[in-house]
């Protein structure tokens, strides 16, 4: 599940960096707001990818999910990205907590049939 939720961050990362010259050519969003909300959200999906060890860290990938698609009111081009984010990030999520436990299941049966 780390794995696929961190890759999914990485990518979002990418992608919201470049939003930031979007915002500030095309939409004409104040600079300093656009280096603060792309790149900040940018930092995030770096700094959680780096920290989905713990539970809180998925509760904060989601939060930022939340955060790309309330980027969509600065360029409305980010509500569709966004969303397509957050349904990949909630489809690596769940995937993810899907194949843990048929491993953890996998693994039980094994050990019962040793």
């Amino acid at each position: 599940m780390r794995g696929m939720c961190a890759a999914m961050l990485t990518l979002e990362a990418i992608i919201l960096a470049l939003s930031v010259p979007v915002m500030i050519s095309v939409e004409n969003v104040d600079k300093v707001w656009a280096l603060v909300v792309g790149l900040g959200l940018a930092a995030l999906c770096i700094l959680v990818a780096g920290s989905l060890r713990g539970p809180q860290a998925y509760v904060v990938g989601h939060l930022i999910q939340v955060g790309a698609i309330a980027m969509g009111f600065l360029v409305p081009i980010m509500f569709f990205v966004g969303l397509m984010f957050a349904a990949l990030w909630f489809g690596a999520f769940f995937l993810g907590r899907r194949i843990e436990a048929d491993k953890a299941r996998w693994a039980q049966e094994a050990a019962r049939d040793e």
